[in-house]
């Protein structure tokens, strides 16, 4: 079917995606209104420009500035960003905005003295409120985009405006957010409601936000992508498929001081199989050269396989230990062969005595 004259495929929307951004909204909003706003300290992006202009305009609470700015910036983005996401994002702003105004309006209505001592979880301590807000609020935001949408239409405009501005999209929203700091800054401190300070402790949210986002949206198992050089590629690749169940890739290459063939390993593990993988190396070749990297984004069939049964793992283990010891064998009697011509060289004094 088509959508705003885009193409939707039917099946890209999925019951379980919306169960869980109905959570993140709900994490996020937590995080922003029950630990940041009660102590005035800011979110950041589009949500931190909401609770700048809840404070300018007492009239409009937060979650009305929410759907203000937010929507109109994912129906701007649709085309680019496509249905699905948008759909996404609309519905996990939607229950942020709900999620607000259930824990800023209508709570205290029943709880006179719920915001009475700043956050009704953390008081007025500022640095606990800036830390834990600022994770909840990474969490949120981190399981909306790992499951199809973003919270923050800061991130869709910069999508659409970094690259015609030469920027890319983290220092477009690091610049906003730079901006969005300072000013309110110089607001409240003009103001008279504060100092500067706020912002400084905003930025610790920020920070703390940006590393939960991180961890929740490339998960705990983050991928990291190994480059092995070594002379033992046979057995290092058996071995490591072995230990950890899945596909590997061998490339040929050609070394630049010594113009000598060589192959590389190239593999994926996740940060937890890292210092397993460096012990299967070692064992094997330990002038093996190895770089690990991280990696944004993993899919595809292939690297991930089932990992093999007890069984199947003994028999391989097996062949890799007979394989090593014939590889050292082999090298064993090449050197037996390359001493024994030596042997039976001529020495220089005989040949020139030949030769004469």
């Amino acid at each position: 079917m088509k959508f705003f004259n885009l193409r939707y495929e039917k099946g890209d929307l999925k019951l379980s995606n919306f169960i869980m951004l109905t959570i993140a909204g709900i994490i996020n909003s937590v995080g922003v209104t029950l630990f940041l706003a009660p102590v005035n300290l800011y979110d950041s992006g589009v949500s931190g420009l909401s609770m700048f202009l809840d404070m300018l305009i007492a009239p409009m609470p937060l979650w009305s500035w929410l759907l203000i700015i937010n929507f109109p910036i994912f129906l701007f983005g649709m085309k680019k960003q496509g249905v699905a996401f948008t759909t996404y994002s609309l519905y996990a702003i939607l229950i942020y905005s709900l999620a607000s105004m259930v824990f800023q309006n209508i709570i205290p209505t029943y709880y006179e003295n719920f915001f009475a001592n700043g956050s009704p979880v953390a008081g007025r301590e500022v640095i606990l409120c800036s830390v834990f807000g600022g994770m909840l609020s990474g969490i949120g935001s981190g399981m909306t985009i790992r499951y199809g949408g973003t919270l923050d239409g800061m991130e869709t405009l910069a999508v659409i405006f970094s690259k015609r501005l030469g920027l890319t999209v983290g220092n477009f929203v690091m610049i906003f957010n730079v901006i969005l700091y300072i000013t309110i800054g110089a607001t409240v401190t003009g103001m008279g409601t504060g100092d500067f300070t706020i912002p400084l402790f905003s930025i610790i949210a920020y920070y703390v936000n940006g590393k939960a986002v991180d961890f929740i949206s490339q998960g705990i198992d983050q991928a990291k992508g190994a480059i092995i050089i070594t002379t033992e590629y046979d057995t290092v690749a058996a071995a490591l498929s072995a230990e950890f169940g899945r596909g590997l890739t061998i490339i040929d290459a050609k070394g630049y001081y010594s113009q000598s063939d060589k192959k590389f390993i190239y593999c994926v593990v996740n940060r937890f199989q890292v210092a397993k993988l460096r012990l299967i190396v070692a064992k094997y070749d330990k002038h093996a050269f190895v770089t690990i990297n991280d990696i944004a984004d993993v899919f595809g069939t292939s690297v991930k396989n089932s990992r093999l049964t007890d069984k199947r793992r003994r028999e391989k283990l097996q062949k890799i230990r007979e394989l090593a010891h014939r590889q050292e064998r082999q090298r064993a009697e090449n050197a037996d062969g390359q001493s024994a011509e030596q042997t039976d060289a001529p020495l220089p004094e005989e040949t020139a005595r030949t030769e004469e």
